[in-house]
């Protein structure tokens, strides 16, 4: 009955921000660099961040305070980010003390050594902002979200409870009440900053968890789609000397959209697939084969990743 509750008043949060947006015309209007097409309402992925809200009241605790603290600090920033735009250094400020939210809620500080904090703060804020840059076509964050926490729902029940099943459970309902108005033909919304980053910082907090509970890094392979895609198209803008801070439309699944004219919800329904075998692999052959299921799963992906560019070449004019 909770659950139900809470997706309830999610659809009434959207439907009132998208009142909000209408009115102070916080939309997305699509220009060269874009993968769609017509003017759109942006920041409809707030209701991450009201979903953060209603598990910390729901569910009152240090874990939940700390992580309303830590998802605020980045909902706030990117929703103004959205609205107004903002210097990258300010996001960066933002982001840090953000995990450092997610670091204190996961007891790491005085048992891990400052160099790995450091490494930390490199790969999660990476991460973070790999999952916002890979938000472009209709579906793909909420699918791929989904990709994500289905898995450790299942590793939390099945093999190791790391968390609170609730902690799972919200953002999986929020991702289905923003798919019923992104996953379309003609978006109702777009998850802007302000929800990308934040469904992103929920994911890497509750990656954070499972990999320390676990003593285990292998569960990084539950983001390998977007790892692939992301960091092979970092070194593919550094290869072309373009500054990979910059909008462009060189992702795979944004030459698919663009070049070769794809359905945005078949790519996304592509890319949340591919992210289900990978991890449904890793948790039945890690055990099994240990990382080499990891290395195998690289491999095939990056051999993917590379028809990109035969794409590239072959794509109409």
């Amino acid at each position: 009955m909770i659950y139900l509750l809470v997706i309830v008043l999610l659809f009434i949060a959207e439907l009132v921000y998208f009142r909000i947006a209408d009115k102070y015309n916080i939309i997305d209007k699509p220009n060269e660099r874009s993968s769609h097409t017509r003017i759109t309402l942006r920041g409809g992925g707030i209701i991450y961040w009201v979903t953060a809200l209603l598990y910390a009241l729901l569910n009152p605790s240090e874990t939940g305070w700390w992580f309303l603290g830590g998802i605020t600090l980045m909902a706030s920033v990117s929703l103004w980010d959205d609205i107004n735009g903002l210097g990258q250094k300010i996001r960066l400020l933002y982001h840090l003390v953000a995990m450092t939210c997610a670091f204190y809620l996961a007891n790491i500080f005085g048992i891990y050594p400052w160099w790995a904090i450091l490494i930390g703060y490199v790969v999660f804020i990476g991460i973070v902002n790999a999952y916002n840059f890979m938000d472009g076509i209709n579906g793909i964050t909420g699918l791929y979200t989904l990709a994500v926490l289905l898995p450790m729902i299942y590793v939390n029940n099945y093999k190791l409870a790391f968390t609170e099943n609730d902690f799972l459970i919200f953002p999986l309902l929020a991702s289905i009440v923003f798919l019923f108005f992104n996953f379309r033909k003609r978006a109702k919304c777009f998850a802007g900053d302000v929800g990308s980053v934040s469904v992103a910082f929920w994911v890497v907090t509750l990656l954070l968890l499972l990999i320390i509970k676990t003593q285990n890094l292998i569960w990084i392979g539950f983001l390998m789609v977007y790892g692939v895609d992301a960091v092979c198209t970092i070194v593919h803008r550094i290869y072309l000397k373009q500054n990979i801070m910059e909008a462009h439309r060189l992702h795979f699944y944004q030459i698919l959209a663009n070049e070769r004219k794809m359905d945005h919800r078949e790519i996304s329904l592509m890319y949340f697939l591919a992210q289900l075998v990978c991890s449904g692999l890793i948790i039945a052959l890690y055990p099994v084969i240990g990382w080499w299921i990891f290395v195998i799963l690289a491999v095939t992906l990056l051999t993917f990743y590379s028809m990109k560019f035969r794409l590239m070449k072959t794509a109409p004019n």
